[in-house]
């Protein structure tokens, strides 16, 4: 069965690949800068709806189940967003440096036969990142458009102490928890 994945991530694209689901990608898209939250877990949930009603207007389930998802990183209290500048990302990756990050994935899922909404977190326990890896980090922008600047499968990998939780929920679609649902 072939679905819509209703987001413009490489990386999601990539897990869905990896998982032998069959998708195509397109979405519209959705303001994230209005939503007001105080929680991590409100947070991602709001945006996830959003992304959710405009690609379900955009869309409907009729052709394909609709998948929309959304991520935000969390670290010592604070929602660590996507970086806006270089300094920004800095900043946002020296508060998970040394700290637990919480990767909190939403996800929903709409076919004509069920609605699944879902949301996972994976935490990771971080070294003290290398100042000098860092900045060479911050040179690649392989951090822009990254919630939290954080990308567990490239940059951030080597300074993990420990995991709990899934990896691909921390990469933004927590697809082991699809595939029961499929």
């Amino acid at each position: 069965m072939r679905i819509r994945l209703a987001s413009s991530s490489e990386t999601r694209a990539l897990l869905l690949q990896n998982a032998e689901i069959d998708f195509i990608q397109e979405s519209v898209e959705f303001d994230e800068e209005s939503i007001v939250a105080t929680s991590p877990k409100n947070f991602v949930y709001q945006a996830t709806l959003g992304k959710y009603e405009a690609n379900l207007k955009a869309f409907g389930i009729n052709d394909y189940p609709l998948l929309v998802a959304d991520t935000v990183v969390t670290s010592q209290n604070q929602i660590l967003r996507k970086a806006k500048c270089k300094d920004d990302a800095r900043n946002i990756l020296l508060t998970q440096s040394g700290n637990i990050t919480s990767i909190i994935t939403c996800m929903i899922y709409h076919s004509q036969t069920k609605k699944i909404v879902d949301i996972s977190k994976t935490d990771y326990i971080f070294d003290e990142f290398d100042h000098d890896d860092l900045e060479s980090y911050l040179e690649s922008g392989m951090w822009r458009g990254k919630a939290g600047g954080c990308m567990v499968e490239g940059f951030c990998k080597s300074y993990i102490k420990d995991v709990r939780g899934y990896e691909s929920t921390a990469m933004g679609l927590s697809v082991e928890v699809l595939k029961r649902f499929m």
